[in-house]
């Protein structure tokens, strides 16, 4: 049996990528393979950028669930949330971090699973993801190895230097993402993304329209 370090789970809209809009459980799990999550540390991780929070389990319904059952309930309750028309509708959970393919596992997709839900992920793509999730995101982060190479979605923060984003088109992605990257150049780096499709047209501009219209 596997317990989860979980830092927060929460009802949300999908803010980015081909699913924009869609309402969605957000399953964001603890800890990361490419930063400690502390500013000491951020100036020698893999990952100099990331702008969440994943340390800890303090966050709205953070904290160790004894296994996959008790997760997916959680999931499954928050989901369930101010229900009004839910007609055709089917059950939508995005697991995030941090890095979640640390703790996802076979037992938590088949429970989610169980419950209806379609199942998607975000992931830096170092650790390649167990079958069976419906929805794989993956953001390259520059000077790592990347050992998932297939997915739906591959989406590329930009600008990043050390990224080879043509030889990212020759991997079994169906969407191909520029991200502007967040931070105090946010004006400078989305020009930039604009730019970077404009001159690229496989590739699709994508916002975190969640940051726009004030939603987590």
């Amino acid at each position: 049996m596997t317990s989860y370090a979980v830092k927060e789970i929460f009802l949300t809209l999908q803010g980015e990528g081909r699913q924009a809009g869609r309402r969605a459980v957000f399953l964001r799990f603890a800890g990361c393979n490419l930063w400690t999550g502390r500013e000491q540390d951020r100036e020698s991780a893999d990952c100099r950028f990331c702008d969440t929070d994943f340390v800890g389990m303090d966050g709205d319904h953070g904290g160790r669930y004894r296994d996959a059952a008790a997760l997916a309930d959680k999931v499954a309750a928050l989901w369930a949330e101010g229900l009004v028309g839910e007609a055709g509708a089917v059950p939508f959970v995005v697991m995030t971090g941090g890095e979640p393919l640390l703790q996802v596992d076979d037992a938590l997709i088949a429970a989610l699973h169980a419950r209806g839900f379609e199942i998607a992920v975000e992931t830096n793509g170092t650790i390649a993801a167990p079958a069976g999730i419906d929805w794989i995101c993956v953001s390259p982060k520059a000077g790592t190895e990347i050992v998932q190479r297939s997915g739906q979605e591959l989406k590329l923060v930009w600008p990043q230097p050390g990224n080879d984003y043509r030889a990212m088109e020759g991997w079994a992605f169906d969407h191909f993402l520029v991200s502007p990257m967040d931070g105090p150049d946010v004006v400078e780096t989305t020009a930039a993304a604009v730019a970077f499709v404009l001159a690229n047209p496989r590739w699709r501009l994508s916002v975190q329209s969640h940051k726009l219209i004030g939603v987590r």
